[in-house]
């Protein structure tokens, strides 16, 4: 009689049930669903301040000019739009233009606090510094151009070189008659003769008194508002002396000097820092005259 062995089963060959540790917890699916619903919160954030960016924003016109670009040597306008924040400046924008939509976009910044003249520019039909003058206060679509009755070099950036010539005609810088003994002695000024030349010192060089002075716009040669007051600037100062003065006066009184002025105040009206050129420029008049008179 013959008994049947048990066939014995390799073990690998049987099968096992899950770990029931691999399938997600109930803990993890919750994690899990929280984590979705933060994601849609989060995009739906997202979605709502992309929204109210497109409702709140500026509309730019800038003007545009590359001469040494095949296809961008037409003049044209370009339209930015651009997200809109309290406190936004003119500069603010055009930065961000640049750095969003367009890198060859081109314009001259520094300081960005009304000090260094150099983001003058024709904005909405007027000389303005782009750093000073708020999105706020300017009627849409915001016009930029380059500064009128000056070459333009691209875009926004016109040659300074002419400006600078006259401001240097007019030998911009302070030369006494007489030096103390003491080389560490100060030259001092009065209260009263600083108080009469203070603000003709506020000029930070930007070129749009020039740009507005429709005398300038025709005369190349006439030294301009802005070269005048800083003659107006060493000319009143008591610490240089007569002959000193003189000489000045004989600088500005030529025939593209003073005289040309027509006493138009655009440049007063324009200049960023509230200097009262006009004034200026008719007080050298006076001194001139009385410079000229001679008795006898």
């Amino acid at each position: 009689m013959s008994t049947q062995v048990p066939q014995q089963t390799d073990e690998t060959d049987v099968e096992t049930e899950p770990d029931a540790a691999e399938e997600p917890s109930k803990g993890d699916l919750r994690r899990e669903k929280k984590a979705e619903r933060a994601a849609e919160r989060e995009r739906e954030a997202e979605a709502a301040e992309n929204a109210a960016a497109g409702e709140n924003t500026r509309e730019l016109k800038v003007f545009r000019f590359d001469p040494e670009v095949e296809g961008k040597q037409e003049p044209r306008f370009d339209e930015f739009h651009v997200p809109f924040e309290k406190g936004m400046t003119v500069l603010d924008a055009l930065i961000y233009a640049r750095d969003t939509y367009d890198s060859s976009l081109t314009f001259r910044h520094s300081c960005r606090q009304a000090v260094c003249g150099s983001d003058a520019m024709f904005v909405n039909g007027q000389q303005r510094l782009a750093c000073k003058t708020q999105l706020s206060e300017l009627s849409e679509p915001v016009r930029v151009e380059p500064l009128p009755h000056a070459d333009v070099r691209k875009d926004l950036v016109v040659d300074m070189e002419h400006f600078y010539d006259q401001m240097d005609a007019v030998e911009p810088f302070f030369d006494a008659d007489e030096l103390p003994e003491d080389e560490l002695a100060e030259q001092r000024q009065s209260r009263e003769n600083r108080e009469k030349v203070k603000m003709s010192t506020r000029c930070i060089w930007c070129g749009a008194c020039m740009s507005s002075c429709n005398i300038a716009a025709g005369d190349n040669q006439y030294l301009g508002p802005a070269a005048l007051n800083k003659a107006y600037r060493f000319a009143m100062d008591d610490r240089e002396g007569e002959a000193r003065k003189q000489e000045r006066l004989e600088i500005i009184e030529q025939e593209h000097g003073v005289w040309r002025c027509q006493t138009q105040f655009s440049c007063t009206e324009v200049c960023p820092k509230d200097i009262p050129l006009t004034e200026h420029i008719q007080e050298l008049k006076r001194e001139a005259v009385k410079n000229n008179l001679k008795f006898w």
